[in-house]
């Protein structure tokens, strides 16, 4: 693949980010797009904290990123340091954000988004749980620990219920 080249110069003068594949370039530019319609945008015209955008980004950020796993446009989950990077933070800063504003560690939040995505396609699909664990990047055994951790019941079990 080439190289795209990209200069944020007119909003960001000091920025200056060079040798980016095009693959992550639109992604760049998704996220950058987020960023700054977060920061430009107002609720009943006061705008947002800070905290609160920063959250705001990590959800809509989890969204896509899950998307793009179920899709296949992505094969692999991403680690929280590489989502803080993506959203130009800090590990620690993302993290401490998220706990003050939501309650809980960033992790306990992917973790949850990725068994609403398994719920919704056990329900929704007919494919095979080890598909579905697989498709979520997980082993099939450790996919239905993780499952069960999170809704009290196996992959099975819990379509078996629903689908009755």
């Amino acid at each position: 693949m080439g190289i795209f080249i990209l200069e944020i110069t007119v909003l960001y003068p000091r920025w200056k980010i060079s040798a980016i594949r095009p693959d992550k370039a639109l992604n760049l530019m998704n996220i950058i797009h987020q960023t700054l319609y977060v920061m430009t945008s107002n609720d009943d015209n006061k705008s947002l904290k800070r905290s609160e955008e920063i959250t705001k980004a990590y959800f809509d950020f989890l969204d896509r990123h899950l998307s793009d796993i179920v899709s296949g446009r992505t094969t692999e989950m991403m680690q929280l340091n590489q989502i803080a990077s993506a959203l130009f933070l800090s590990p620690g800063h993302l993290t401490d954000t998220i706990q003050q504003t939501m309650g809980h560690h960033p992790c306990y939040f992917y973790d949850l988004k990725i068994a609403e995505q398994a719920k919704k396609m056990l329900l929704t699909t007919t494919h095979s749980i080890a598909d579905i664990a697989n498709a979520l990047t997980y082993d099939p055994s450790n996919f239905s620990k993780f499952f069960k951790k999170f809704t009290g019941q196996t992959p099975g079990e819990f379509r078996k219920q629903h689908q009755e």
